[in-house]
Protein backbone atom coordinates (compact mmCIF):
# COMPACT_ATOMS: atom_id res chain seq x y z
CA UNK A 1 0.00 0.00 0.00
CA UNK A 2 1.28 3.58 -0.47
CA UNK A 3 1.32 4.67 3.21
CA UNK A 4 3.92 1.97 3.44
CA UNK A 5 6.10 3.78 1.69
CA UNK A 6 8.96 5.74 3.71
CA UNK A 7 9.70 9.37 2.36
CA UNK A 8 13.23 7.82 0.95
CA UNK A 9 11.14 5.00 -1.17
CA UNK A 10 8.49 7.51 -2.82
CA UNK A 11 11.17 9.96 -3.85
CA UNK A 12 13.41 6.87 -5.75
CA UNK A 13 9.73 5.35 -6.74
CA UNK A 14 9.02 9.30 -8.04
CA UNK A 15 12.60 9.56 -9.67
CA UNK A 16 12.06 6.16 -11.21
CA UNK A 17 8.90 7.00 -12.55
CA UNK A 18 9.56 10.41 -14.04
CA UNK A 19 12.53 8.72 -16.01
CA UNK A 20 11.10 5.76 -17.49
CA UNK A 21 8.06 8.19 -18.76
CA UNK A 22 10.95 10.15 -20.97
CA UNK A 23 12.96 7.77 -21.57
CA UNK A 24 10.90 4.59 -22.02
CA UNK A 25 13.91 3.06 -20.95
CA UNK A 26 14.99 0.64 -17.90
CA UNK A 27 16.41 3.82 -14.71
CA UNK A 28 19.10 2.77 -13.12
CA UNK A 29 20.22 3.73 -9.17
CA UNK A 30 23.12 6.33 -10.51
CA UNK A 31 20.46 7.60 -12.73
CA UNK A 32 18.08 7.90 -9.73
CA UNK A 33 20.94 9.73 -7.88
CA UNK A 34 21.59 12.49 -9.89
CA UNK A 35 18.34 13.82 -9.24
CA UNK A 36 18.44 17.12 -7.53
CA UNK A 37 15.86 15.80 -4.41
CA UNK A 38 18.00 13.18 -3.87
CA UNK A 39 20.95 13.45 -1.66
CA UNK A 40 21.20 9.71 -0.85
CA UNK A 41 24.17 7.18 -2.13
CA UNK A 42 23.69 5.04 -5.01
CA UNK A 43 24.41 2.01 -2.79
CA UNK A 44 21.27 3.06 -0.56
CA UNK A 45 19.29 3.72 -3.72
CA UNK A 46 19.37 0.24 -5.18
CA UNK A 47 18.37 -1.02 -1.42
CA UNK A 48 15.72 1.28 -1.71
CA UNK A 49 15.08 0.22 -5.69
CA UNK A 50 15.53 -3.92 -4.87
CA UNK A 51 12.72 -3.33 -1.42
CA UNK A 52 10.06 -1.64 -4.20
CA UNK A 53 10.82 -4.34 -6.09
CA UNK A 54 9.75 -7.04 -3.99
CA UNK A 55 6.41 -5.11 -2.67
CA UNK A 56 6.16 -5.19 -6.58
CA UNK A 57 6.19 -1.62 -7.44
CA UNK A 58 9.15 -1.84 -9.83
CA UNK A 59 10.72 -4.66 -11.87
CA UNK A 60 13.73 -5.37 -14.05
CA UNK A 61 13.28 -6.09 -17.48
CA UNK A 62 16.79 -7.49 -17.80
CA UNK A 63 19.21 -8.78 -14.75
CA UNK A 64 21.76 -6.12 -16.11
CA UNK A 65 19.46 -3.34 -16.71
CA UNK A 66 17.69 -0.93 -14.40
CA UNK A 67 14.24 -1.13 -12.80
CA UNK A 68 11.03 -0.15 -14.34
CA UNK A 69 7.61 0.71 -12.73
CA UNK A 70 4.41 -2.04 -12.45
CA UNK A 71 1.06 -1.14 -13.07
CA UNK A 72 0.80 -1.18 -9.07
CA UNK A 73 3.81 0.98 -8.97
CA UNK A 74 2.46 3.53 -11.65
CA UNK A 75 -1.12 3.55 -9.47
CA UNK A 76 0.78 4.28 -6.08
CA UNK A 77 2.31 7.06 -8.29
CA UNK A 78 -0.44 8.44 -9.37
CA UNK A 79 -2.92 7.98 -6.14
CA UNK A 80 -0.75 9.26 -3.68
CA UNK A 81 2.75 10.47 -5.10
CA UNK A 82 2.18 12.82 -8.37
CA UNK A 83 0.97 16.55 -7.33
CA UNK A 84 -1.58 17.39 -10.56
CA UNK A 85 -0.65 21.34 -11.83
CA UNK A 86 -3.53 23.22 -13.77
CA UNK A 87 -3.42 22.98 -17.11
CA UNK A 88 -1.13 25.85 -18.26
CA UNK A 89 -2.55 28.84 -20.10
CA UNK A 90 -1.33 28.25 -23.79
CA UNK A 91 -2.56 24.64 -23.90
CA UNK A 92 -6.15 25.82 -22.62
CA UNK A 93 -5.95 28.95 -25.31
CA UNK A 94 -5.34 25.88 -27.79
CA UNK A 95 -7.78 23.26 -26.91
CA UNK A 96 -10.82 26.35 -27.18
CA UNK A 97 -9.30 27.82 -30.05
CA UNK A 98 -10.16 24.69 -31.56
CA UNK A 99 -13.33 23.68 -30.23
CA UNK A 100 -15.55 27.33 -29.18
CA UNK A 101 -13.87 29.12 -32.61
CA UNK A 102 -14.71 26.09 -35.10
CA UNK A 103 -18.34 26.19 -37.38
CA UNK A 104 -20.47 23.63 -36.45
CA UNK A 105 -23.17 22.23 -39.13
CA UNK A 106 -23.61 19.00 -37.12
CA UNK A 107 -24.46 18.13 -33.59
CA UNK A 108 -21.23 15.51 -33.88
CA UNK A 109 -19.19 18.41 -35.17
CA UNK A 110 -18.40 19.34 -31.62
CA UNK A 111 -16.98 15.49 -30.39
CA UNK A 112 -14.74 15.38 -34.08
CA UNK A 113 -13.05 18.38 -33.19
CA UNK A 114 -12.69 17.19 -29.30
CA UNK A 115 -10.86 13.74 -30.61
CA UNK A 116 -8.74 15.71 -33.09
CA UNK A 117 -7.99 18.25 -30.52
CA UNK A 118 -7.10 15.69 -27.81
CA UNK A 119 -4.75 13.52 -29.83
CA UNK A 120 -2.98 16.23 -31.01
CA UNK A 121 -2.43 18.00 -27.89
CA UNK A 122 -1.64 14.45 -26.13
CA UNK A 123 0.07 12.82 -29.03
CA UNK A 124 -1.91 9.86 -27.98
CA UNK A 125 -5.10 8.34 -29.43
CA UNK A 126 -8.00 10.04 -28.02
CA UNK A 127 -11.43 8.73 -28.00
CA UNK A 128 -14.98 10.10 -27.43
CA UNK A 129 -17.81 8.43 -26.89
CA UNK A 130 -20.88 10.35 -28.54
CA UNK A 131 -24.14 10.84 -26.55
CA UNK A 132 -26.48 7.31 -28.07
CA UNK A 133 -29.95 8.90 -28.59
CA UNK A 134 -31.15 7.45 -25.57
CA UNK A 135 -28.73 9.45 -23.25
CA UNK A 136 -29.54 13.29 -24.87
CA UNK A 137 -32.23 15.06 -23.53
CA UNK A 138 -35.38 15.95 -25.32
CA UNK A 139 -35.80 19.73 -26.37
CA UNK A 140 -38.00 19.79 -29.28
CA UNK A 141 -40.62 17.66 -31.71
CA UNK A 142 -41.78 18.15 -34.81
CA UNK A 143 -44.74 16.80 -37.15
CA UNK A 144 -44.63 17.77 -40.27
CA UNK A 145 -47.09 16.33 -42.92
CA UNK A 146 -45.54 15.52 -45.70
CA UNK A 147 -48.29 13.47 -47.94
CA UNK A 148 -51.42 11.55 -46.98
CA UNK A 149 -50.58 9.35 -44.19
CA UNK A 150 -46.75 10.42 -44.31
CA UNK A 151 -45.37 12.56 -41.76
CA UNK A 152 -41.55 13.64 -41.31
CA UNK A 153 -40.93 13.63 -37.49
CA UNK A 154 -37.83 16.46 -36.26
CA UNK A 155 -36.49 15.67 -33.18
CA UNK A 156 -34.22 18.20 -31.51
CA UNK A 157 -31.87 17.17 -28.23
CA UNK A 158 -30.95 19.78 -26.21
CA UNK A 159 -27.16 19.39 -27.49
CA UNK A 160 -28.57 20.29 -30.36
CA UNK A 161 -28.43 17.45 -32.30
CA UNK A 162 -31.18 16.90 -34.50
CA UNK A 163 -32.96 14.11 -36.12
CA UNK A 164 -35.46 12.82 -38.67
CA UNK A 165 -37.68 10.42 -39.45
CA UNK A 166 -41.16 9.53 -41.68
CA UNK A 167 -43.48 7.59 -40.10
CA UNK A 168 -46.92 6.31 -41.23
CA UNK A 169 -49.96 7.44 -40.43
CA UNK A 170 -53.04 4.81 -40.52
CA UNK A 171 -55.00 7.92 -42.00
CA UNK A 172 -54.21 11.58 -43.59
CA UNK A 173 -54.03 14.38 -40.67
CA UNK A 174 -54.21 18.08 -41.46
CA UNK A 175 -50.96 20.12 -40.36
CA UNK A 176 -53.23 21.76 -38.28
CA UNK A 177 -54.33 18.79 -35.82
CA UNK A 178 -50.11 17.55 -36.22
CA UNK A 179 -49.18 21.13 -34.70
CA UNK A 180 -51.64 20.74 -31.77
CA UNK A 181 -49.59 16.80 -31.39
CA UNK A 182 -46.64 18.75 -31.54
CA UNK A 183 -47.80 21.33 -28.75
CA UNK A 184 -49.22 18.48 -26.30
CA UNK A 185 -45.67 16.17 -26.72
CA UNK A 186 -43.42 18.91 -25.99
CA UNK A 187 -44.83 20.10 -23.24
CA UNK A 188 -45.69 17.05 -21.47
CA UNK A 189 -42.10 15.61 -22.35
CA UNK A 190 -39.76 18.67 -21.48
CA UNK A 191 -36.59 18.22 -20.08
CA UNK A 192 -36.56 14.22 -19.95
CA UNK A 193 -33.82 11.83 -21.89
CA UNK A 194 -35.24 10.06 -25.14
CA UNK A 195 -35.20 6.95 -23.04
CA UNK A 196 -37.43 8.54 -20.25
CA UNK A 197 -39.42 9.79 -23.46
CA UNK A 198 -39.95 6.68 -24.22
CA UNK A 199 -41.36 5.41 -20.78
CA UNK A 200 -43.56 8.55 -20.58
CA UNK A 201 -44.90 7.52 -23.37
CA UNK A 202 -45.84 4.27 -22.76
CA UNK A 203 -46.78 5.49 -19.77
CA UNK A 204 -49.29 7.96 -20.92
CA UNK A 205 -50.82 5.46 -23.32
CA UNK A 206 -52.26 3.15 -20.59
CA UNK A 207 -53.95 6.69 -18.83
CA UNK A 208 -57.91 6.16 -19.14
CA UNK A 209 -58.42 9.79 -19.55
CA UNK A 210 -55.85 9.55 -23.06
CA UNK A 211 -57.64 6.57 -24.51
CA UNK A 212 -60.97 8.67 -24.43
CA UNK A 213 -59.86 11.56 -25.52
CA UNK A 214 -58.91 11.21 -29.78
CA UNK A 215 -56.33 13.88 -29.66
CA UNK A 216 -53.73 12.71 -26.90
CA UNK A 217 -54.01 9.22 -28.09
CA UNK A 218 -53.56 9.95 -31.90
CA UNK A 219 -50.39 12.05 -30.44
CA UNK A 220 -49.18 9.64 -28.16
CA UNK A 221 -49.18 6.95 -31.07
CA UNK A 222 -47.28 9.43 -33.26
CA UNK A 223 -44.73 9.45 -30.52
CA UNK A 224 -44.33 6.62 -29.87
CA UNK A 225 -43.72 5.85 -33.88
CA UNK A 226 -41.30 8.72 -33.85
CA UNK A 227 -39.19 7.06 -30.93
CA UNK A 228 -38.83 3.03 -32.09
CA UNK A 229 -35.91 1.58 -33.23
CA UNK A 230 -32.99 4.40 -31.92
CA UNK A 231 -29.60 3.98 -33.06
CA UNK A 232 -27.08 3.52 -30.74
CA UNK A 233 -24.56 5.73 -29.99
CA UNK A 234 -20.85 5.80 -31.78
CA UNK A 235 -17.14 6.19 -30.78
CA UNK A 236 -14.80 8.09 -32.44
CA UNK A 237 -11.15 7.56 -32.09
CA UNK A 238 -8.58 9.61 -33.66
CA UNK A 239 -4.64 9.76 -33.22
CA UNK A 240 -3.90 5.66 -33.46
CA UNK A 241 -1.06 6.41 -35.46
CA UNK A 242 0.43 8.17 -32.51
CA UNK A 243 1.08 5.06 -31.03
CA UNK A 244 3.72 4.05 -33.77
CA UNK A 245 5.59 6.80 -32.40
CA UNK A 246 6.20 5.16 -28.96
CA UNK A 247 9.06 2.93 -28.51
CA UNK A 248 6.95 0.15 -26.93
CA UNK A 249 5.11 -0.47 -29.91
CA UNK A 250 7.52 -1.29 -32.30
CA UNK A 251 6.54 -5.15 -31.77
CA UNK A 252 3.78 -4.88 -34.90
CA UNK A 253 2.72 -7.93 -33.66
CA UNK A 254 1.58 -5.81 -30.54
CA UNK A 255 0.57 -2.97 -32.36
CA UNK A 256 -1.82 -5.14 -34.67
CA UNK A 257 -3.07 -6.68 -31.12
CA UNK A 258 -3.73 -2.44 -30.19
CA UNK A 259 -5.47 -1.46 -33.26
CA UNK A 260 -7.48 -4.80 -33.31
CA UNK A 261 -8.98 -3.90 -29.89
CA UNK A 262 -9.65 -0.01 -31.62
CA UNK A 263 -11.78 -2.08 -34.02
CA UNK A 264 -13.97 -3.38 -32.13
CA UNK A 265 -15.14 -0.48 -30.43
CA UNK A 266 -18.29 -1.80 -28.55
CA UNK A 267 -15.51 -3.19 -26.01
CA UNK A 268 -14.19 -0.09 -25.77
CA UNK A 269 -17.71 1.95 -25.35
CA UNK A 270 -18.53 -0.03 -22.28
CA UNK A 271 -14.83 0.82 -21.03
CA UNK A 272 -16.04 4.64 -21.49
CA UNK A 273 -19.09 3.81 -19.87
CA UNK A 274 -17.55 3.08 -16.75
CA UNK A 275 -16.69 6.83 -16.53
CA UNK A 276 -21.03 7.87 -16.36
CA UNK A 277 -20.72 6.55 -13.03
CA UNK A 278 -17.50 8.53 -12.21
CA UNK A 279 -17.37 12.09 -10.75
CA UNK A 280 -14.62 13.58 -12.90
CA UNK A 281 -11.66 12.06 -14.24
CA UNK A 282 -10.98 8.34 -14.15
CA UNK A 283 -7.94 6.76 -14.58
CA UNK A 284 -7.06 2.49 -16.19
CA UNK A 285 -3.83 1.83 -15.64
CA UNK A 286 -2.93 -1.46 -17.45
CA UNK A 287 -4.99 -4.70 -16.61
CA UNK A 288 -6.66 -2.60 -14.84
CA UNK A 289 -9.19 -1.91 -18.11
CA UNK A 290 -9.84 -6.14 -17.86
CA UNK A 291 -9.23 -6.11 -21.38
CA UNK A 292 -6.42 -8.03 -22.16
CA UNK A 293 -5.57 -6.14 -25.32
CA UNK A 294 -5.16 -2.87 -23.43
CA UNK A 295 -2.77 -4.57 -21.27
CA UNK A 296 0.15 -1.78 -21.43
CA UNK A 297 -1.70 0.91 -21.98
CA UNK A 298 -3.00 3.64 -19.60
CA UNK A 299 -7.02 4.92 -20.34
CA UNK A 300 -7.60 8.36 -18.88
CA UNK A 301 -11.15 9.43 -18.92
CA UNK A 302 -14.32 12.15 -17.75
CA UNK A 303 -17.61 12.26 -18.34
CA UNK A 304 -19.12 15.03 -19.82
CA UNK A 305 -22.63 16.83 -19.97
CA UNK A 306 -24.66 18.03 -16.55
CA UNK A 307 -23.40 17.56 -13.59
CA UNK A 308 -25.64 14.11 -12.30
CA UNK A 309 -26.95 13.77 -16.22
CA UNK A 310 -23.69 13.08 -18.15
CA UNK A 311 -24.28 12.66 -21.61
CA UNK A 312 -21.09 10.47 -22.51
CA UNK A 313 -17.28 10.20 -22.03
CA UNK A 314 -14.34 11.56 -23.56
CA UNK A 315 -10.63 9.79 -23.05
CA UNK A 316 -6.94 9.66 -24.06
CA UNK A 317 -5.05 6.18 -24.21
CA UNK A 318 -1.63 5.67 -24.26
CA UNK A 319 1.05 3.59 -23.10
CA UNK A 320 1.28 3.13 -19.12
CA UNK A 321 4.29 5.84 -18.97
CA UNK A 322 2.52 8.60 -20.50
CA UNK A 323 2.60 11.85 -19.09
CA UNK A 324 -0.46 12.00 -16.29
CA UNK A 325 0.67 15.13 -15.14
CA UNK A 326 -0.55 16.51 -18.39
CA UNK A 327 -3.12 14.00 -19.75
CA UNK A 328 -5.18 14.02 -16.51
CA UNK A 329 -5.70 17.96 -16.29
CA UNK A 330 -5.46 18.08 -19.86
CA UNK A 331 -8.63 15.42 -20.08
CA UNK A 332 -10.80 17.28 -17.29
CA UNK A 333 -10.41 20.70 -19.16
CA UNK A 334 -11.30 19.00 -22.23
CA UNK A 335 -14.57 17.57 -20.97
CA UNK A 336 -15.63 20.95 -18.77
CA UNK A 337 -15.57 22.67 -22.08
CA UNK A 338 -17.08 20.44 -24.29
CA UNK A 339 -19.89 20.04 -21.48
CA UNK A 340 -20.09 24.15 -21.44
CA UNK A 341 -20.21 24.37 -25.08
CA UNK A 342 -22.67 21.58 -25.17
CA UNK A 343 -25.19 23.38 -22.83
CA UNK A 344 -24.84 27.25 -24.40
CA UNK A 345 -26.00 25.25 -27.55
CA UNK A 346 -28.97 24.08 -25.74
CA UNK A 347 -30.00 26.87 -24.44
Amino acid sequence: MAEELSQRARLVLASVVANYIATAEPVGSRTVSKQKDVDFSPATIRNVMADLEEMGYLEQPHVSAGRVPTADGLRVYVDSILELDELDLHTKEMIRSQLENQPVSEANDIFKATSRTLSQMSRQAALVAVPSPEQEVFRHMEFVRLAPGLILVVLVSKAGGVQNRIIEAEEDIAQEELDRYTRYLNELLADLTLSQVKQRVAQEMTNERNQFDTVLSRALTLGKQAMENRSEGELLIDGQTNLMDQPEFKDMVRLRGIFQAFEEKSTLLRLLDKALTAQGVRLYIGSESKLSELDGLSLVTSPYGEAGKPLGALGVIGPTRMDYSKVIPMVDFTARLVSRILDQRGK
